[in-house]
């Protein structure tokens, strides 16, 4: 058929700009050479946080004739201050906090045990300054001083700067007294969460990170936007089956970790939750041992978190910055740069933020072309390509060409031959009559006669 000649290559190539559309929509950035822990990293700071638990109590002392003690308890504003900090990880957009329960303890003990720490404090001051045994210190300050009265703050310092006030709003026991952990709320929308995992999923020697804010990270000599930063330490599972002198379950792991980082996500290689750091091994001659160091698992931590009414939800923080990064990585720049400007919209103390929104201007020119944007205009091209296949498949196979009409002469039809029986006019005079028919059976009996004598 000559007009297949014309349609098919035609048609096929239709079938290819189709394909290829396809295959353009399909192809995803490409992140193999950004390590899982790098990804890590930047999944998970957003979402870390520093906690800190003080109480303030306030004195008044009662021996004018000690001007020395006075000048002292003027220099504190007669105030002692007690407590310290941990870290924790948002687990909601609408800001509900993991952590231990010891990072939290100062607020949570009664007027006397606050009073008596503080009271404690004071008088190491005092014997300290007088240079005097601490006994001799106590007995005397016990005499002329008294409290006036008890304040108790948590704080909640977020990666991207803002200080919120947390309240606990479920509670365990500190090491050694019970299931070390705490639920804290704070007020936010489109927080950045981390995602709880499940302990009884773990392995033996499973790579794992522990994320958070170590006290040994902390140095003078560093700027005080560095005390935002949260750091991680890499290492494995070591024991599963550990427990403590009350019976509640801890996970043994080998990561590098120290005071300040209690209470922060140990996560595991899909960026969950599976545990919390809450007390390191015993020390030796005085020394910390790394890679002795112990977690409360995820699934003891979920009970607390249902008491709390809290509920483990994602944010569109969450969504738009991991599609962001994916971009980004992939070096699909302008489409990354739109994802994290919506992040900056909805959540604009977001800790990492600024910094890739920087970047991926910087590195615009570069961008990549993501063919994905474009499903629309491909949805179209390829109905319309698909219906003009269609068509000229139906105009190649099923429609047929018309056939022209010939005239044909037809031939004259010869008479039929006369009967043998055919009576002549024998006469001749133009008809038959029975003097013909007599005459021709007369004929015929001589024919017959004839035919005998042979």
């Amino acid at each position: 058929m000559k007009r297949a000649l014309l349609t098919v290559p035609l048609s096929l190539i239709l079938i290819g700009v189709i394909v290829t559309s396809f295959f353009l929509m399909g192809i995803k950035p490409d992140t193999s050479k950004i390590s899982q822990a790098q990804k890590l990293a930047e999944y998970t700071k957003p979402a870390v946080v520093r906690i800190v638990d003080y109480a303030v109590v306030g004195w008044q002392f009662n021996n004018p004739n000690d001007p020395e003690v006075e000048a002292i308890l003027a220099q504190l504003d007669y105030q002692s201050v007690i407590g310290g900090s941990g870290s924790g990880a948002i687990i909601s957009s609408d800001g509900y906090i993991v952590t231990n329960a010891h990072v939290v303890e100062t607020t949570q003990l009664d007027d006397e045990a606050v009073a008596n720490a503080a009271f404690e404090q004071l008088v190491t001051i005092i014997a300290d300054y007088f240079l005097v045994d601490f006994e001799t210190a106590y007995q005397y300050m016990l005499t002329y001083t008294q409290y006036t009265g008890i304040e108790r703050v948590i704080k909640v310092v977020l990666p991207g700067g803002d200080i919120l006030d947390g309240e606990v709003k479920s509670y365990g026991a500190p090491v050694n007294e019970g299931k070390d952990v705490a639920v804290l709320k704070i007020e936010g929308k489109n927080l950045p969460t981390l995602k709880l995992g499940d302990s009884d999923d773990i392995q033996n020697q499973d790579n794992i990170w522990v994320s958070g804010y170590p006290a040994a990270a902390d140095s003078d000599l560093l700027s005080p936007d560095s005390s935002l930063v949260s750091s991680m330490n890499a290492g494995q599972i070591s024991a599963i089956d550990k427990k403590t002198e009350q019976g509640s379950p801890v996970i043994q792991i080998n990561a590098a970790a120290t005071h300040g980082n209690s209470g922060g996500p140990v996560i595991n290689e899909e960026g969950e939750i599976i545990g919390l750091l809450t007390f390191r091994g015993d020390t030796v001659n005085g020394q910390e041992v790394q890679g002795f160091n112990f977690a409360v698992p995820v699934n003891t931590v979920k009970e607390f978190v249902n008491q709390a009414g809290a509920k483990n939800t994602a944010s569109d923080t969450d969504r738009l910055y991991k599609e962001g990064l994916e971009l980004y990585w992939g070096g699909y720049y302008k489409n990354a740069l739109e994802k994290f400007e919506a992040v900056q919209r909805i959540y604009p103390n977001h800790s990492e933020i600024k910094k890739f929104i920087a970047n991926s201007e910087e590195k615009a020119g570069e961008s990549k072309t993501l063919w994905s944007e474009y499903k629309t205009i491909f949805y179209i091209a390829d109905g319309v390509a698909g219906l003009l296949v269609i068509i000229l498949l139906i105009f190649t196979f099923a429609v047929k060409p018309k056939q022209r009409s010939q005239a044909v002469t037809a031939a004259p039809t010869p008479p039929p031959p006369a009967p043998e029986n055919t009576i002549p006019d024998l006469n001749n005079d133009g008809k038959i009559d029975v003097q013909d028919i007599l005459l021709a059976l007369q004929e015929q009996q001589k024919k017959q006669q004839k035919k005998d004598d042979e």
